[in-house]
């Protein structure tokens, strides 16, 4: 388990825009996978974005791509979603979460070290 600790939800309107950060401390942060998973009321959790920290490999999922950015800061060990045109649907508790990894291709599950959560909500 590795320490992640989320900030910067916020409640915006429609249109707006907001930046997550997540900083995970104690990591061989080289070689990892970092994600942003989102989860709102009734539905499954889903990963919004990954990137894998080896090559810096990017996923997004459709329903955000175009207008959500992942990023990181490595010497800060610091990963960030930059959200922009936001929309109702886009309201969910937001997730950091984390695994090592050797190869991009694992990115897609099996994360153990999770965040205690940022809420997003976004007005129309």
């Amino acid at each position: 388990q590795v320490p992640l600790v989320e900030s910067g939800g916020d409640s915006v309107q429609a249109g707006g825009s907001l930046r997550l950060s997540c900083a995970a401390s104690g990591y061989p942060y080289s070689s990892a996978c970092m994600g942003w998973f989102r989860q709102a009321p009734g539905k499954e959790r889903e990963r919004v974005a990954s990137i894998y920290t080896g090559t810096g490999s990017t996923y997004y999922a459709d329903s955000v791509q175009g207008r959500f950015t992942i990023s990181r800061d490595n010497a800060k060990r610091t990963l960030f979603l930059q959200m922009n045109s936001l929309k109702p649907e886009d309201t969910a508790m937001y997730y950091c979460a984390t695994r090592l990894a050797y190869h991009s291709a694992l990115c897609t599950g099996g994360y153990n070290s999770w965040g205690q959560g940022t809420q997003v909500t976004v007005s129309s």
